[in-house]
């Protein structure tokens, strides 16, 4: 398995070896030793597995939950193929508002670990793509917020007539998540 440090601080890609055969194929989405040589710590407990399907040009994000405790992620896609986007909302990171972005694939098996603060999102390339996700807490609604995917100054690759939740299309920019105190502090 590779390892792959993304842009953004503290986010890392991860792209196993498939084994084909006249069968099909076998392959290690997730590998201990790998990630945790990589990101420097073994993955987080895991406490809720979950899954989206959506339909091409579906946008999601971009997401992330208060801190602390905030919430660590680790992101595959099973079907489809999605462009998967990580932002550092993390205020005082010397990344601060970069985003970095890998295409999520079912035949590649990448994944992104995103650590808390770290912002998600991904636009959907395909019908029924599959997007997985392990979360180091339960999703408690109260604390997930989300920032504009369309915020101009975040400038991220996104088509301007994606579609979008209701939630996502009134989500704020950037700045006035930041003046209002909503996003998280780097140090937390």
């Amino acid at each position: 398995m590779k390892a792959r440090a993304l842009s953004v601080g503290g986010a890392w890609e991860f792209e196993p070896e498939v084994f084909p055969d006249d069968r099909g194929l076998f392959v290690s989405p997730f590998q201990h030793e790998v990630f945790a040589e990589a990101v420097g710590v073994p993955l987080f407990t895991v406490a809720q597995a979950s899954a989206s399907v959506s339909r091409r040009g579906v946008a999601r994000g971009v997401h992330y939950a208060r801190t602390a405790p905030g919430c660590a992620k680790y992101v595959t896609c099973s079907r489809g193929r999605v462009l998967d986007i990580v932002v550092d909302l993390r205020v005082g990171s010397p990344t601060f508002g970069e985003w970095d972005s890998v295409e999520l694939a079912g035949d590649d098996f990448r994944a992104v670990y995103l650590p808390p603060g770290l912002g998600h999102a991904f636009v959907a390339l395909d019908d029924h793509s599959t997007v997985h996700y392990l979360l180091s807490r339960t999703y408690e609604p109260a604390d997930e917020l989300a920032v504009s995917l369309l915020d101009p100054d975040l400038a991220l690759p996104v088509p301007a007539d994606v579609v979008l939740s209701e939630r996502d299309r009134a989500a704020p920019g950037l700045a006035l998540a930041r003046s209002t105190g909503l996003l998280p502090a780097h140090a937390a």
